[in-house]
């Protein structure tokens, strides 16, 4: 069976992860991570050409076949919440420029694939990438989430790819 590249990305205005593995399978092969961050001092805008830029030179640089976004909602500050959803527009936009099918999963779906419960800190999501990806380097808590998104569509990629298949036929 042919290996599958995944992007995963996990969206945010200060700090977007990034991770990269190969589905071959049952297999995952850990290939890249990351972190592309923004300039606190810089306009909205800025920051938001900054994210694009970033996302675009790590496509560039590893050429994904599939992209994995977290569905994020943050309920607490409105204005904090519109920010994310700007971030996660990049996110999304970034990869389907390329013409990739861009799958969302849950922060929840997402940690009960790789921790095995709905519900568990970043900490642990860490521990479990590692486990899962011996060879995986990050560098900090964005960049592990994104590894684990990109996990999480791995073991759920037949499903989704199935139904955009049925979807397209029906």
């Amino acid at each position: 069976m042919a290996a599958i590249r995944i992007i995963g990305i996990d969206p945010g205005l200060r700090r977007t992860g990034w991770g990269v593995v190969e589905s071959a399978g049952n297999a995952l092969t850990f290939v890249a991570s990351g972190t592309v961050r923004s300039d606190d001092a810089a306009s909205l805008a800025n920051r938001l050409v900054q994210l694009h830029e970033g996302l675009t030179a790590v496509l560039d640089e590893f050429a994904p076949a599939e992209a994995a976004v977290e569905a994020t909602f943050v309920n607490k500050d409105a204005s904090a919440t519109l920010k994310l959803g700007q971030a996660r527009g990049i996110a999304m936009l970034v990869p389907a420029l390329r013409g990739l099918a861009v799958a969302e999963y849950a922060p929840n779906a997402v940690k009960k694939t790789v921790i095995g419960v709905g519900h568990g800190d970043k900490a642990q999501i860490a521990m479990m990438v590692k486990v899962l990806l011996p060879r995986a380097r990050f560098d900090g808590a964005d960049a592990a989430d994104a590894l684990a998104i990109a996990i999480c569509h791995a073991h759920h990629r037949q499903s989704v790819t199935g139904r955009l298949a049925a979807a397209l036929a029906g």
